[in-house]
């Protein structure tokens, strides 16, 4: 284990906590939040300083492998959630400190589940929770790999640690240049919904800070009505934006070198539009035959949203669909484990692991027929490596005992079973709402510390694909040999 060079790597990340807070304190200064102002100063001197001290010695050996990798990830992670909840308790949001990690923790993971219930609190608060949205959405260890010359070749297996999907890829040869690339896109798609929501009536403020949440599919609002208070413009736009963030940004580089040949050849999307549509179709026709809503317009309207907003993990709501029909229900529950697309902002199984999946499961029957067949697993028309299959079989095995044993845990709370469900469900598929006590107009507030810890690891290992967390808590990872 090249200890040194994860301590180097933490100091970075101290580092980039320290620069990306100075955001929040331009807004504090803007807003004459001058109490907020000095707590901010202070926590970005403290992670500049230590940062600067730890990143100064830097290793002679650069090269970071697999273990390294994950642990790192893992790592970095946490320490950025540990940091970031301290501006929570500091200005008196929350008095409980893990209150407080829990709420950075859903917002850098891009969750979404609250233990607040109340969000109107200071503006350069507020604008750290949605920014938090935004820097986790793309990666915490992206974002240093983009701006950051790292040196050494271990920078694949960070990005493979931290990257949402069965498998990861370089876009451009060098992942550096790969990072930049994301970081572009992720930008002009950020870019590009300021304006719009602006133009459809909402100040600079709410733009941005509704943005950050939609763009990194986090869904945490500003106002305890969430986005009901929206006009439909800028709730359509809203829409968009979050079923655009659910797409792999691999497509959106894809259409921007003039490759849409590439890009129109993904499985996976096409999937993704069908159910998007599909489900937001059938839901629509029946909360409308439900009197739910007064039209058919707003049927869809209302229906795409949550569709929308549940598949992509994003969390925000224009109603509350606790109270629909218990087709609807069961509909949103089984998108929300499905999830987005692999290489997006969107949490979730992920679809191209479900069509992986399903694919190996139709040539092992059409094997168990003709034994002497053999059928390989395609995607976008190409044949896919058996370690690929293998890691996605693995993937789901982890997957069910880490939510079996997730449930197990939190139900000493005495909570109801969907409560229970649900709330496993939205963390570690990095939702936000669950159904029940957890649903749209409820928070996590009342679940117990344990059951809070046991959620956050749930966050985590959701974001981060498992294995990261599972090798952090591995004792053969830090074994000697």
């Amino acid at each position: 284990m090249n200890y040194k060079m994860i301590r180097f790597l933490l100091s970075r990340v101290l580092q980039i906590t320290g620069i990306l807070m100075m955001l929040p304190l331009i807004v504090a200064i803007i807003y004459k939040e001058y109490g907020c102002a000095r707590m901010f100063f202070l926590l970005i001197m403290a992670c500049l300083a230590v940062g600067s001290i730890g990143a100064h010695f830097k290793p002679k050996n650069v090269a970071i492998y697999a273990r390294e990798g994950f642990v790192s990830t893992a790592l970095t992670w946490i320490l950025i959630s540990m940091i970031g909840g301290l501006p929570f308790v500091l200005s008196g949001v929350t008095d409980s400190y893990v209150d407080a990690v829990f709420e950075t923790i859903s917002g850098f993971t891009t969750t979404g589940s609250t233990i607040l219930t109340s969000v109107e609190m200071y503006y350069s608060v507020q604008f750290w929770r949605t920014f938090t949205h935004w820097v986790g959405g793309m990666g915490v260890l992206v974002f240093i790999l983009a701006i950051m010359p790292m040196g050494g070749g271990y920078s694949m297996h960070l990005m493979r640690a931290e990257s949402p999907g069965p498998s990861v890829g370089k876009i451009v040869p060098r992942v550096r240049d790969t990072a930049k690339i994301l970081y572009l896109i992720y930008i002009g798609i950020t870019v590009t919904q300021i304006i719009l929501l602006m133009i459809t009536g909402l100040n600079p403020y709410q733009a941005m800070t509704t943005t950050f949440a939609t763009v990194g599919t986090g869904g945490f609002g500003i106002t305890n009505s969430g986005a009901n208070d929206f006009s439909t413009a800028s709730q359509i736009v809203i829409t968009i934006f979050m079923i655009m963030c659910g797409i792999n940004f691999n497509v959106y580089y894809y259409l921007i070198t003039l490759r849409p040949k590439e890009a129109i050849k993904s499985d996976e999307v096409k999937l993704y539009l069908v159910l998007m549509f599909g489900s937001a179709s059938l839901i629509a026709f029946m909360i409308y035959r439900n009197g739910v809503t007064a039209t058919p317009f707003e049927s869809f309207h209302h229906s795409l949203f949550t569709v929308a907003s549940v598949m992509t993990t994003t969390g925000f709501a224009t109603l509350d669909f606790n109270q629909w029909p218990q087709l609807c229900k069961t509909l949103l529950a089984c998108l929300m484990l499905l999830g987005a697309c692999a290489g997006s902002t969107g949490g979730g199984f992920k679809l191209s692991r479900f069509v992986i999946l399903i694919r190996a499961l139709k040539n092992e029957l059409i094997y168990i027929v003709h034994p002497k067949s053999v059928k390989k697993v395609y995607m976008d028309g190409h044949p896919i490596d058996s370690t690929v299959v293998k890691s996605v079989s693995a993937y789901l095995s982890m997957y069910v005992v880490i939510f079996i044993i997730s449930i197990l845990l939190i139900s000493f709370d005495e909570f109801d079973y969907e409560t229970n469900f649900t709330a496993v469900a939205a963390t570690l598929n990095n939702i936000g709402p669950g159904l029940g006590m957890v649903g749209p107009t409820g928070n996590f507030s009342a679940y117990s510390d344990l059951s809070k810890i046991v959620l956050m690891f749930d966050m985590l290992a959701g974001r981060l694909e498992l294995l990261p967390m599972l090798i952090l808590l591995s004792p053969r990872t830090w074994a000697k040999r």
